[in-house]
Formats: structure tokens, sequence, C-alpha cells
């Protein structure tokens, strides 16, 4: 049984503790109200350019002059995984479930006799993945000292991208991250951005064509696809953002409450310890003056 001492210095280690998961739970609200509203405000603009460039592959489909970044390379051999995960950790399950959803992927693609490369964003899905993939993890990208994502951050991820694409490395390329629901809801995404892939455009089979494109569709895909590839990748580092920090405010939150109640036992079983000894001392002290 722990002595009086002990459980008086556990009980003031835990509200240390509680102390420290409340202010990063504080912490994380207010920088969760920033993250969300810039995911909520890329969301309309990324929607509306994957529509606009849904038409244009459309219009293009598979003809000869259809850029590479939309057609492909014919073949599906070589996979590239962008696992996008925090710098991190005290957030739940949010780097797992996203890791755990890469796994499943590459268990997959393995299964199917497919070459996997893997790019990490984020020090912690590196760390989960290397333990079992270490040898086919091609690159790493570190965000720990940027304070505020801007797009420039996706620009440097989508260069890196794009020039794996044209040198050949990889085939086809999907990025994994959480896609942002509440503090309480993350959903773990997947989305392949090379070939590019968009869903037909609302209209397109009872109106056909809606624009004229000068000089073509052709050249106007082949300069937008790679913004659209950055813009996917700037969408995704804005919906993780938000993800991780309503997954992090959400277990601050669980670890203050199981901190109190922690408390709440330890000083319950320091009070009955104190009773004890206090009526022990007592039974020693009239025993003695019996005797006398």
């Amino acid at each position: 049984m722990p002595s009086l001492k002990d459980l008086k210095n556990r009980i003031g280690s835990v509200k240390s503790t509680r102390k420290i998961t409340k202010a990063m739970q504080m912490v994380a609200a207010a920088k969760l109200r920033r993250a969300q509203e810039a995911a909520e405000m890329a969301r309309p603009y990324a929607e509306k350019m994957e529509a606009v460039m849904g038409g244009l592959a459309r219009a293009v489909g598979n003809a000869e002059g259809a850029p590479r970044l939309l057609a492909g390379t014919g073949k599906s051999d070589v996979h590239l995984l962008v696992v996008m995960t925090a710098e991190r950790g005290l957030c739940g399950g949010f780097n797992s479930t996203i890791v755990r959803l890469a796994r499943t992927r590459i268990a997959a693609l393995l299964r199917d006799g497919k070459t996997v490369k893997i790019l990490t964003v984020g020090k912690k899905g590196r760390e989960q993945l290397r333990r079992d993939y270490a040898d086919k993890i091609v690159g790493h990208i570190d965000l720990s000292d940027v304070k505020r994502l801007g797009y420039s951050n996706a620009a440097d991820i989508a260069r890196d991208v794009l020039g794996r694409f044209d040198a050949g490395e990889f085939d086809v390329a999907t990025i994994f991250y959480n896609r942002f629901q509440s503090v309480i809801s993350q959903v773990p995404t997947a989305t392949q951005i090379i070939p590019a892939q968009f869903d037909a455009p609302e209209g397109a089979e009872e109106g056909g064509a809606q624009y004229d494109y000068e000089p073509s569709e052709e050249a106007v895909l082949e300069d937008l696809l790679p913004r659209g590839v950055a813009t996917q990748i700037f969408t995704a580092l804005l919906e993780n953002a938000a993800s991780e920090q309503g997954a992090r405010m959400s277990a601050m939150d669980n670890a203050t409450r199981n901190a109190g109640d922690m408390i709440e036992r330890l000083t319950i079983e320091f009070n009955r310890s104190r009773q004890a000894v206090i009526t022990n001392e007592l039974i020693e002290i009239i025993s003695g003056a019996e005797a006398l």
C-alpha cells in the first residue's frame, strides 16, 4: 500500500498534468477556429477548379494531344503514396488513422504485384511507416518550422511530386489525409491526383460543352493541371490542419477529464489512508494508557 507521502506526490503530479492538458486544449481550440475557417474557405475554390478541369477533361477525352497528367503513362505498375500526417503527437488517433489507410492500400498494391513508393509529409507518418516500409520511403517533407500553412507549401510539395512524375519514377500518385467534418469526426481520405480524375460536371450530359476555350482545351489543361495538383495538395493540407487541431482538442479534453477522475480517486484513497493512520495512532495511545 502506498504511503501518504507517495499519494500526496502522485496527486500533485496528476494536478500538474491536468494543467498542461487543459492549456493544450485551449490552445488547440484557438488554432482550430482559424484552421477550420481556412479549410472551409478553400473548399469552394477547389470544387470550382475541379469542375472546370473536369469539363475540359471531358472535352479532351482520350485524344492523342491530351496532357500526360490527365492521360497518365498508360501503365499502373508504380504507385507513389503521399502520406500527409502531423509533425506532432498528442492528437488522439489522427495520425494512426491516416497511416492505417495507407498501410491497407500498400498491402493491396503489393498483393497485386505493384511497386510502391512512399513520400511522407509530417514526422509522425514517417515514424510509423518506416518500421515496416523503410525501404519504400523515397522522400520526406518537413513542415515542422511552418507556423501557418500557405499555398507556397503545397506548391513545393507539388513540384516534388511533378518532378518525380516527369522523371518517370511512378505511374499513379495518391494523397492520404484526414478530411475535417467536426471536432470529433475526421474522415481518412485517399485521393488520386495523377493521372487526374474528375467527376463529370453537372449538366454535361444534357447541355454538352458550355464554353469555348482558346487556344485549345489541351493547351489550357496543360497549364491548369499542375495548378490543380497543387490545389488538391493545398486543400488536403488545410483539411489535415483542421482535423489535427480538432483531434488534439478532443484528446486533451478527454485527458483533462481522466486526470480529474484520477485526482478524485487518489484523494479518496489518501483520506482513507490518513484516517487509518490516525486510528492506529489512537489505538496505540489508548493501549499504552491502559497498560499503565
